[in-house]
């Protein structure tokens, strides 16, 4: 009597770069800044009478109310997804992939957890690392969904056609652009004030030598000139373009891309503003300067979607810096300074300074990726592009 040969194991996935490693320590990121926000007053935690130091790692139960149930599951679901879409596309099996994703997630939760205990504004709670790490499974496992219904292979076949090699960091700057948008630049769609940050940090360190006044405070009341403000806005529609077009294969793919950014803009800088002043007041933003600004970057953006990708590369480099050098001119908002109170005393603080940190720091890490691809010619040129047949 035979028996019937067992189906051999299926083979891993190819290995492939993946956006989705950038976008996971972004997050990961994220995670840290929420859970140790404000970053202080640091103190070595009271023992109640009769507990022992050890006890610590045994996280107390905390009650919570719905929000903050719902707000620890999903913070880590994105980062589980993230973590397994990495790992998948990396070549690694599912099911080490799931325990994978789910190990660097609980831990990543547990060392939040007892990190708070050096804070005496935070509290932790056994229910958040259950809560964080089932949210990191659950998103694993939708990652491994993906992968069976296919939607992983078809991503690949679609990007082999859209898109040049060496393009996830690219691909994860697109996809961080309208998150920065969400903290609301002095002029709409103006990325960019690290700079003036950084001024100002200097200029409180040297208050007292002889360099002080050689530091080039900007103007904290942030009134630019009307044609100076169209320049800001065009420059800060143009500035993911660049990123784009240096990733795309083919010109229709850039215009439609291109489309797609300036509805993202829109959408990201409007919804900034409703959940700052309200709903009635979530277009204010489109003030006299905005749509020749918008007009401009258009043009802009029309006459490069046809320019070749190393030219767009270094022409990107200058739109850039002269981004950042205009944005440095321009002080806060005094509208967005007062909305920020109701921020900061509330719950959307910790998405709130994510959102302001990537604005702050997206052009310089576009920068660093246009700088790249000038550097090697061998990313700047595209191959021919995968036939889709098969």
């Amino acid at each position: 009597m035979t028996t019937a040969a067992l189906p051999p194991s299926p083979a891993p996935p190819p290995a492939h770069r993946s956006s989705s490693w950038p976008l996971a320590w972004l997050w990961a990121g994220l995670i840290v800044y929420a859970s140790l926000h404000p970053f202080g007053p640091w103190r070595w935690p009271v023992l109640l009478p009769g507990q022992l130091p050890h006890e610590l790692l045994w996280l107390p139960v905390q009650r919570h109310n719905r929000f903050d149930l719902w707000a620890n599951f999903a913070g880590y679901l994105p980062l589980g997804l993230l973590l397994a879409l990495a790992w998948l596309r990396a070549g690694l099996r599912p099911l080490r992939t799931l325990l994978q994703a789910l190990l660097f997630g609980s831990l990543l939760s547990l060392l939040m957890e007892w990190t708070q205990n050096l804070l005496p504004l935070r509290v932790p709670s056994r229910h958040d690392w259950l809560l964080n790490s089932a949210g990191t499974l659950v998103g694993a496992l939708v990652a491994l969904l993906l992968l069976r219904l296919g939607v992983l292979a078809h991503w690949q076949r679609l990007r082999d056609v859209i898109f040049v090699p060496h393009g996830t960091l690219g691909l994860a700057l697109l996809l961080s652009w309208p998150i920065g948008l969400l903290f609301p630049p002095p002029v709409p769609l103006a990325t960019g004030q690290a700079l003036e940050r950084l001024l100002v940090v200097l200029d409180a360190w040297l208050a007292d030598t002889a360099l002080h006044r050689w530091i080039p405070l900007p103007d904290p009341v942030g009134a630019l000139e009307p044609g100076t403000e169209v320049s800001v806005i065009a420059l800060g529609l143009l500035a993911p373009c660049v990123v784009s077009f240096v990733m795309l294969r083919r010109v229709r793919h850039r215009i439609l891309t291109l489309a797609l950014l300036l509805l993202a803009g829109v959408g990201a800088t409007a919804l900034s503003t409703l959940l700052n002043f309200g709903p009635e007041h979530a277009m204010s933003w489109l003030t006299p300067p905005v749509l020749p600004g918008l007009l401009v970057g258009l043009g802009l953006g029309l006459g490069l979607a046809f320019a070749p990708r190393r030219l767009v590369a270094a022409l990107g480099l200058v739109a850039l810096t002269l981004l950042i050098m205009l944005v440095t001119q321009a002080g806060t908002d005094p509208y967005f300074s007062l909305s920020l109170t109701g921020w900061e005393r509330g719950r959307f603080i910790r998405f709130h300074g994510l959102a302001q940190w990537i604005g702050w720091l997206w052009p310089f890490a576009a920068l660093l990726f246009l700088l790249i691809q000038v550097a090697d010619p061998h990313r700047i040129r595209a191959p021919a592009s995968p036939s889709r047949s098969g």
